[in-house]
Order: structure tokens, then sequence, then C-alpha cells
């Protein structure tokens, strides 16, 4: 008999380790490990956790096998992981119902449940009695059996069980906008049920989709249709909301260690190095102690503190965990692992040797870690006026085996009985490698010889769509059909893909399917829907962003291939226009804003494109094809028109005028109906002075039950008989508005004695015709009445929310202004718009526009949203109509119209001006065949020199004794013409923003430990909060922005901010002491604002007295030379706010030091 060799000798040990500590505890029936010996729950997480031992270990047997024996170890240990593993999958399976449902509703009574019995595999608890939504336990599922599978294991068994994983991962692919409840299953950290977006479960639902992705569940046995498919744009979603949220995770945490579970093994889900680093160095510098790592700030479990007869905690008592959180070693285990996977020796030896000193020795001398280190109750006092001084003593499960089973699994790496990338075998730990600059692939074509020969006069040689005989080219909503039967199982009663979305990920690859070849048109090109591709210059601005976005997101396999059709629909007088034929030319050069292009035809992409097999819509028994023939049908089944297209109206004449044919009261009432719809307006002290000394207009939308009171003395024939015969696209719009508004949709026009022809069918029509000639403010107004959704608009709320901003729509103040907090479905979204903005159909669309381009800012430019909590879309279109009529010097109303006239490419660049705070100029083109409209453009250097000399002037006056002399020079200086307004406007668009200072919600926590609270318009933000809130706990700023948020006036609210940001200095200064009871903030901007008006009139004595000096009060009775005051200076509103602040807190003035307001 040969003797072991010295490997094999100290394998035995793990081995015997492993049995000991973790196998022993495996049910023989259903595979499935409990938590603990007297327990017979089985979590899905801790037996994924555990499992990874055996698997490991089964690895170096079979790497290191000297003897048959070996081998059979080998063999057992692989069965062990195998029967584990599909002892979860059938526990899963026999909730394929409530999977189903999840993938429609999100619903946390839903989810596949979080425990299991270990014998039955059956529930142990209800749907509402624990916390069960876990996706990042679901996707370490995936993920390990993806990892698994590519190690050589055969888990999966049937083509059911098959169909189960692809809807497991259309269960897990929605997790960067599902709230659930985390790796420590409390949700928010008060434990009351509340779930949350947590970057843990989204991290580690990234990776399982990346690691699951084509892969095939036969192994080398296996074919077409037991291959995983996966959407790389939902993979591209869950990387930048991940990115956009670390290093926090969530809103109740602001750092938490279960991160380490996606920085480095098993996930791997970070591609950013620097953002990995400065994670893991905030988990490590604020959760580390002697014993290992707190989960989170403020954590109650199991500390002598907790009331063991809750699982819940009351907000006021989570500050007395601070500081004697349980610490526990499972991380240091991540941390071991982290070193071995980046060669980091040190790092590994210094976590081994800290773990090594809070290891237990067991009965036999196997070393065993416990779950957690607590403190005793009597020592609570001591530790928390020095922490880390006291003893703590091991608490919870002993050994806890899924610290034990990462133990062992570093253990098998160090002693070179494993490589990384054995239990790697995907290699996830190289996704922070460098990727080489990417090529993206054009294909040009033409709709007909027509348009073929009007790009080849501009020197562009393109093919037809007829001409690419081999390649099908198709829209993309033609892929979303084709992907709604990925994971049909009617065995199963699983309906596959939920969702119709296609991301540009994936139109950018070529596909196949029974032996044809498709290429797919970005869906941002389909005109069916809405109207936003009806412009050209905002099509050629989206397919800039959308190249850049590939350039950025691209993971595949081969380049991405992008199919540019040009259509009749996109030339303007049959003439291709400027801005689409500049575009054309850059793809043709080589290079877009940065991008490398390649234009070519498709066919000759053929050999470098990335490539996807479509052949599961015919493999499945539900399919609706079978062969080529079918397949044709189908398509052109997908593609058929949804409505026949008429001709009823008078073909509209551009700059046709009036008809006088109407009786006067019907002209009186009706035409004009469409402006008076408007509800936005602005407020006079929101505008300046107008020419001809012009009142701003202010108009409220006149009721439909008012338009129905007089409709009876109005002949609605006559209306019909004008509707027939005017060539006005306004009063064909005027008199569809007013049918609307007092007949009803469906009621019969008759017109052109046609019978069933309603009025919303003649409201389409207008629609279309309108966006031929490109007349927004009617196509806006149409689509409204319509009730028209844009494609993508929950996508573009849930891109903004899930990346920790608040929404709101309509117009302020509540209850019309409507706030969203996590993402809803597109039918409740666009509801809750239409609502929200009443019968003002026009603004609702346009709220649905700023929302789309606000999420396209979002994604391309998210420092433009630094320190903005809450995005108010009805305050924005505010503030938008208030600066057209700054800038053309006109009416409110005039401006209004004016906004609902701007082309949708316009009205995103006017938007990007709000949000940067650029000066913006307004000029007139032509946009084809005589029609003209307004275009915002960029200023010039010379015409912004004001604002550069503004910003000279307001560098910090110092201060001098010379009161009188020079001071009134100094006032009219600092008022000069060129600079007037500029910092009303500023503070008007940042309070429209809700922008504020950096780091200000931290600085007012710190103000509110020194005082009772702040009063804002009569809202108290009590102290208390700081005892349920961390500083950067992303709650507490929402908190503070629900008070400021009460207040209407965009520039009032900024000056809130700046009184707040004076008492922070104080709170930093030995005054902080003076702050006591109950501070009420308006009234120290009210103060400020009296010492600022006591002063000038007291320069300016003479001139009040004989009435040739006037000031002028804005919004809540502020002066408006205060809000257009710099911070700074000599007349600064901060000099003002801190005399108001020190007269109040009874402190020297000169104490409190400028401060800039950013």
């Amino acid at each position: 008999m040969r003797s072991r060799s010295n490997s094999g000798v100290r394998l035995d040990y793990y081995q015997h380790l492993v049995h000991k500590t973790i196998l022993t505890h495996q049910n023989p029936i259903t595979g499935l490990l409990p938590a603990s010996i007297d327990q017979n729950h089985a979590w899905v997480r801790d037996n994924l956790y555990c499992i990874m031992a055996v698997w490991g270990l089964a690895l170096a047997y079979k790497k290191t096998a000297d003897m048959d024996e070996d081998r059979a170890k080998a063999y057992e240990l692989e069965q062990s992981v195998v029967k584990l593993m599909r002892g979860l999958l059938q526990c899963m399976m026999r909730q394929v119902d409530k999977l189903e449902k999840f993938k429609y509703t999100q619903a946390t009574t839903d989810s596949l449940h979080a425990k299991y019995n270990i014998t039955t595999c059956g529930t142990v608890v209800g749907d509402n009695e624990w916390g069960h939504l876990q996706i990042d336990a679901t996707s370490l599922y995936i993920l390990m059996l993806a990892q698994m599978t590519a190690s050589g294991l055969q888990i999966i068994f049937t083509l059911d069980e098959v169909a189960f994983i692809q809807n497991l991962v259309f269960y897990v692919e929605s997790a960067y906008r599902t709230p659930d409840y985390g790796m420590w299953e409390r949700g928010d950290k008060t434990n009351h049920g509340w779930p949350e977006l947590n970057a843990s479960s989204i991290g580690m639902a990234k990776a399982s989709l990346e690691a699951i992705k084509e892969m095939d569940l036969f192994g080398s046995r296996g074919g077409p249709a037991s291959i995983i498919h996966v959407m790389a744009d939902e993979i591209s979603q869950c990387k930048a909301i991940l990115e956009s949220m670390l290093p926090r995770e969530s809103k109740s945490k602001e750092i938490d260690a279960s991160l380490l579970s996606i920085l480095s093994y098993p996930a791997f889900a970070v591609e950013d190095l620097d953002l990995i680093n400065l994670t893991k160095n905030e988990i490590i510098s604020k959760l580390e102690g002697r014993y290992g790592l707190s989960r989170f700030l403020r954590d109650g479990y199991k500390t002598p503190m907790e009331d063991p007869r809750r699982l819940h905690y009351e907000p006021w008592e989570l500050s007395v965990f601070e500081g004697i959180e349980c610490e526990w070693p499972l991380f240091w285990t991540y941390l071991i692992l982290d070193g071995l996977f980046k060669g980091d020796k040190g790092q590994v030896m210094e976590y081994k040797e800290k773990l090594s000193e809070v290891m237990v020795k067991g009965e036999d001398g196997l070393p065993l870690i416990p779950e957690l280190y607590t403190i005793a109750a009597d020592k609570v006092d001591a530790e928390r006026e020095e922490p880390g001084s006291q003893e703590r003593s091991p608490g919870g499960k002993m050994p806890h085996m899924w610290s034990q089973s990462l133990y062992i699994l570093g253990c098998l790496i160090q002693e070179g009985f494993l490589a990384p990338g054995e239990i790697d075998p995907l290699n996830r730990r190289l996704i922070c490698q460098p990727r080489p600059d990417l090529v993206v692939q054009v294909s040009i074509l033409a709709e007909d010889l027509y348009i073929q020969d009007l790009l080849k006069e501009h020197g562009i040689e393109v093919q037809t769509t007829q001409e690419v005989a081999n390649i099908r080219v198709q829209p993309a909503r033609v892929l979303s059909h084709i992907y709604h039967h990925l994971g049909q199982n009617k065995k199963l009663g699983l309906s596959g893909r939920p969702s119709y979305d296609i991301g540009l990920l994936g139109t950018s690859q070529l596909y196949t399917l029974k032996g044809q070849t498709f290429a797919f048109t970005p869906q941002f090109i389909d005109q069916q829907q809405f109207y936003l591709a009806l412009d050209n210059e905002l099509l050629v601005d989206m397919l800039k962003t959308d190249l850049a976005y590939l350039r950025y997101n691209w993971r595949n396999l081969g380049r991405p291939t992008v199919t540019f059709p040009v259509s009749h629909n996109m030339l303007v007088g049959r003439v291709l226009p400027p801005p689409l034929q500049n575009c054309l030319q850059k793809l043709l050069a080589g290079s877009m804003d940065g991008v490398r292009i390649h234009v070519g035809k498709l066919e000759e992409f053929m050999s470098t494109s990335c490539f996807t097999s479509l052949d599961f819509l015919y493999l499945s028994d539900e399919s609706p094809v079978s062969d080529a023939d079918e397949v044709t049908q189908y398509l052109d089944t997908l593609l058929s028109p949804t409505f026949p297209k008429r001709n009823l109206l008078s073909m509209p004449r551009l700059g046709a005028k009036r008809s006088s044919s109407l009786s006067r009261k019907a002209s009186f009432r009706v035409l004009g109906s469409v402006r008076r719809s408007r509800s936005v307006f602005v407020d006079e002290h929101n505008l300046p002075d107008v020419k001809g000394d012009r009142v701003p207009d202010v108009r409220h939308s006149p009721s439909m039950s008012k338009l129905r009171d007089g409709s009876g003395d109005i002949d609605c024939a006559e209306l019909v008989e004008h509707l027939k015969d005017t060539w006005s696209l306004q009063e064909q719009a005027d008199i569809l508005h007013y049918l609307y508004n007092t007949q009803g949709p469906d009621w019969e026009t008759k017109i052109n004695m046609r019978e069933g022809v309603t009025v919303v069918m003649l409201v389409g029509e207008l629609y279309e015709k309108a966006g031929q000639l490109k007349q927004w403010s009617i196509v806006r107004h149409m689509a409204g009445m319509l009730r028209k959704r844009v494609e993508d608009l929950a996508q573009a709320a849930t891109d903004l929310l899930v990346r920790q901003k608040q929404l709101s729509v309509g117009l302020p103040p509540q209850p019309r202004e409507r706030t969203i907090t996590h993402p809803l479905p597109p039918e409740e979204l666009a509801k809750m718009i239409y609502d929200s903005c009443g019968e003002d159909s026009s603004t609702a669309v346009l709220t649905q526009e700023i929302l789309v381009y606000l999420a396209m800012f979002i994604r391309t430019e998210p420092n433009l949203f630094r320190e903005m909590l809450r995005l108010r879309v009805g305050l924005i279109i505010q503030v938008m109509v208030s600066e057209l009529a700054r800038t053309l010097s006109c009416t409110g109303e005039e401006a209004s119209e004016h906004l609902m006239s701007l082309s949708p490419f316009d009205l995103k660049t006017l938007l990007h001006h709000i949000l940067s705070g650029k000066e913006f100029g307004v000029g007139e083109v032509e946009r084809g065949g005589g029609n003209k409209s307004l275009s915002i453009r960029k200023m010039e250097k010379e015409e912004v020199t004001g604002m550069s000399r503004l910003r000279k002037q307001v560098t910090i006056i110092e201060h001098n004794d010379k009161l009188r002399k020079g001071s009134e020079e100094e006032f009219e200086q600092s008022m000069q013409v060129d600079r007037q307004g500029q910092w009303l406007r500023r503070r008007r668009l940042d309070g429209a923003l809700n922008r504020v200072p950096v780091d200000f919600y931290t600085k007012i926590w710190n103000v509110l430990k020194w005082c009772q609270g702040l009063s804002i318009e009569g809202q108290v933000l009590s102290s208390s909060v700081t005892q349920e809130m961390t500083p950067g706990e992303l709650n507490f700023a929402l908190r503070v922005e629900g008070i400021l948020n009460s207040i209407p006036q965009p520039e009032y609210r900024q000056l809130m901010v700046e009184a707040m940001m004076v008492l922070a200095l104080v709170a930093d200064t030995d005054y902080k002491r003076n702050l006591r009871g109950v501070i009420m903030v308006d009234r120290l901007v009210a103060d400020a604002n009296a010492m600022f008006l006591s002063e000038l009139k007291s320069m300016f004595k003479d001139e009040v007295d004989s009435n040739t000096v006037e000031f002028r009060t804005g919004a809540a009775n502020i002066c408006t030379d205060f809000y257009d005051s710099a911070p700074s200076g000599r007349f600064g509103t901060m000099v003002y706010m801190s005399k108001a602040v020190a007269q109040t807190l009874d402190c020297e003035p000169d104490s409190i030091a400028d401060c800039t307001i950013a």
C-alpha cells in the first residue's frame, strides 16, 4: 500500500474539517444544510456559501489525486455539491407560481422564499412573516450554478429546469429597480419590513447575469435549447445603478460590510478599481473592530441593548446601538479571499492573523469560527468612552458554517491546492482589466431608391433595405416580440420574458433564426408610438449619445453593429436636412464625438459582428413558428399597421390665416381654446420688467365643466363644417379641443358625410399632419389628447429614481404636485402625470419629454445632478417659462406658448442650459417650407461678458468702517445693468433644481445635535432624527428635503438654504452651545431682509423720501434686490444672515465667517 503524500495528508485534514463542520449536517434526502444543529430551516444564501468549501475541496482532490481513494473522495464531494444545488432548485421550483407572478408585480408577497424546510423542501413561514425578497440570494444561486457548470458539474437535467432557470434570470434582471430586504433580511435598518434598494443585491444580480449569459446548462452535451439568454441592456442598467450608489449600500445604510461580497469573491461585480478601493476603505475605516467587522452602523442585532421580545426597532432607539455593534469575523474571510485573488500577501497574512486570534478550538481541537462577538451589558459604557477597549465574547452559531466555508476555501488557495481561477472558471476576477478601444460598425440604409439617389448626391453611397437581400432588417419592436417567447413553458405555467423593451445593446447585434440573418434598427428610430423621432436634430443627438453609450458599455464578443435607416420622414421638403447630412458625413469620416466609427454594408460586417441565436423561437412546444415560411408570416403579422390611415381634414397650409366663417360667439369661445388650456404660468415677481410695461398674464386652465356649460348655444355642426374647410392647423386644433372637451372623444362628427368618424380619430390625423410639418405645440397638445405615452417613460423615471433621486410631477404646490419615490409600471406612471396636470394635456406630454431628457443627462453627465435629491419637473417647467420670458422680454403667457412650440431638440438644449446654469440665446430658424420657429443657441463669448464681469464683482469686498462714504457708489456698482437679475436667476434655478451646497445635509445633522430643531414655514425638523439616522444616511437628506420642498418659491427656498448654512458655520464654532430651542429659519431670513432694507433706505433716504427710488417686493415679501445680491461682499446676503443669526443667538457677527453657497 502506497503511503500518502504530504499534500494528500493535508487535504485529508481539510476533508475531515469540512465533514465535521459542514457535511455532517447535510440532509441525506434533500441535500440541504440547516442554519444550525437545532433548527430545520435551510437558508438559500447560507447553503450556497457553505457548499463553496465542499466544491473547492472536490476540485483540489481532483487536481492532486495520487490514489483511487482521492478520486473517489472528489466524486463524493462533487455529488454532495450537486445534491445541495438540486435541493435548492426543487425548493424554488415548488414556488413556480410565485416566480411567474413576481415577473409582473415585483411584490414582496410574490417573491420566492428565502428559507425552506430541510426535510421536505417546503416553506417554513408565510409570505408576510419574513423578509423573503432577497435578490442577492437568488442571484448567488444563478452565479454559483454558472460557475459550477463551467467547472464540469452537471446540475440541470431537463429542459423544464432550463426554462425555470431562464425565468429565474427574468426574476433577478430587474434588481436595479426592485427594493428588497438584502443580505441581512431586514430591509430598512429599523427592521419594520420596509424593503429598499441595496447595492449588494444589485451587484450580485449583475454578476449572476454576466455569468449565466449564453451558458449551456447541459455543458458539452447541450444544444440551442439548453442555452440561457440574458439581455445585455439589463446588465448595463445594473452596472450604472451600482456605480452610482457605491460606496453607499442603501437609503438607511451609508455603508455595509455585505458590499465585500460584490467587490471581490464571489461576485466581482464592480469594474472601476478606484471605486472598489474607495468602498473597501470606507467599510474598513467605519466598521472594523478587534474581533471582526460590524455589519452596518447602528446594527442592534444581538447587542445587550436590543429588546429580544421584538424583531423591529423604534427609530429613536437606534442611537443606543452606536459603538457597541456586534463584530463578525466572517468579513475577515472575505478580505483574505480578496487578498488571495489580488496576490496581496500582506493583506492575506494580516487578516489570517486577526482571524486566528478570534477562532475557538472545538472539542476535537478543530478551529471553529463563531458567528459574532458581542459585548457584555456591564461593559457598554466603557466601550462607548473608549471604542475597542473592552473584551467581547463569542455569540450566535458555533461554528458559523458560512464563515467556516470561506475560511477553508481561503486555506486551500493559500496552501496551493487550488488556483484562484479554478473556483472562478468564468474569469470574473478579470473584470477590471482594461479593454481595447471599441470600433462601432454603422450600416446606413436608404428607405428606397429616391433616398439612395439623394444621399449619393452628397457623396454618401448606401444600399436600400431591399438590396440587403441576405439580411432582413426589422424594427426593434419585432425583436421585443420574439424575445417574449423566451422561457415559455406550458407545463410549468411560465409565460416567458415579461418586458417588451429592447435596448441599444440588444439591437446592436446580428441575429440568426432558421438559417436567416436579421438586423434590427435602434428603438429610438421607431416613429410609430411617440413624436420624438420626428425631430431630426434630436434623432442625430440621440444617435451620438447612443454611440457613446456603446463605447462604454459594450461587453460582448465581436463589434457592435448599428443599423441606421434614412426614411422620407427625415426629409424636409424632399431635401436632406443639414443636421442629418452633417451627421452622416461625420460617420463616414470615421469618428463622432471621440467614438471610432466604421461605416460599411451589413454583409461586410458578418465576420466581425456579434451574433446571437434566436432558435429558441421554434424549439419550444409553444413556438409560433416551425419553418422558414412561418417565420416570414409571423414577422409580417408583427409589422402590420394597427389602424387605417384617413385624410378627412383639409390639407394644412403653413401660414394660413384664421378663417372668418365662424359666428362671432363660436369664434370667441372656440378659437384660442388650446392656448387658454395651458396651466403653466409665471408669477409676476418671477419676471423682469417687459417692454411697454406689460403685466405678465397669469392664466389657469378653464375647467371642462365650464366649456360644457356654454356649449349648448354653439352649433357643433357649424364647427365640423369649418373644421373640414379651414386650412389653418391651429384652427383645426382649437375646434377639435373644444369638441373633445364638450362632446367627448367618441362623438361622431359625420365629417364629409362619413359615418363612424369620431373626434379622437380626427385628433389622431391632426397629430400625424402636425408632426410632418413640425408644428410642435399642436403635436404636443394632440399627443396629450390621445393620452400618448413615450415608449421608455417608465425606464426614464427608473433611471432617475435608482440613482437616488426622487421625482415630482405636476405644478407646485401640493396636492397638484405628486411625488414619485419608487419605480412604477408605465401605465400607472402615465396616469399619475396626466392626473397631476389636470386638463392641461400639453403640460402632461411636456412632463414626459422632460423626464426622458433628464434620464439621458443623468446617464451621460451625472455631474449635472450633484447635490440634487429631488427633481421637481413642474417647477423646472415654470423656470423654463420664466427663463424664456426673461430672454425674450415677453409675458408669461407668450413664453409658455414659445416653450410649447420649441422642437424636442431645442427643449432638451434649454433644459441642459438650465441644469448647467449657462446663459443661452434664442434665435429664429427655418424648419423647411417657410416654417419658422425659435431655436435655443449657445451664447457667444462677447455676449456673456456681463457674466464674467459679475464673477469679478462678487469677490469678497473687505469690510471697512466707512459706512456712508462710498457705500452708495459701492451699492450702485454692485447693481450694474449687465449683472442685474443674475443672482436672482441663479437662486431661482438652484431652488427649482433643489441644488444644495456640498455636504449640506451632513452639516445640518451637526446643527441638529446642538438645538431642538429647525422650523421652516411652520414645519419642524426635530433633533430626534439624529437618534435614528446617521449623518451620511440618505434617509436623513430626504427628510431635510421634504421640509424644504414645502416652499413653493425656488428663490425663497435658496435663501433658507443659505440661512441654514450660516447656522452650520455657528455649529463649528464655540457659539454652538447658543444653538438651543427650535430655531425659526424663516424668521432669520425675514430679519436679514429687514436689516438689508433698513440699511438701503438709510443710504438712499433722500431718494426714498422723494419717491424716486422704490424697492420692489418679491416672493414671500422679500426684497427683490436682496434676492439679487451675491452671497458675499459688502451687501451680500450672507452678511445680513450672519447679523440675523448673531442677533437671535446672542453672539458676535464677526465670529461667523463668510461662506460660499455653491
